[in-house]
């Protein structure tokens, strides 16, 4: 009986070190990447380039 409730407090355990660390890396971690998420995929776009090739399809569309 008391190994069950061994296994469910480590399950338990791991569980809330799983949720705080989101929340930890949610608040609290600097990343490089642009937005919130935090992954660092937006820091790879070069926004210069992108904002060129809009601004070369506007005229023809238009």
């Amino acid at each position: 009986m008391i190994f069950q409730y061994l296994i469910i407090g480590l399950l338990f355990l791991a569980a809330m070190f799983y949720v705080g660390r989101i929340f930890w890396r949610a608040f609290f971690v600097k990343a490089e990447g642009g937005c919130a998420k935090g992954c660092g995929a937006c820091g790879t776009l070069d926004v210069d380039r992108l904002q060129r090739t809009i601004e070369k399809a506007a005229p023809a569309r238009g």
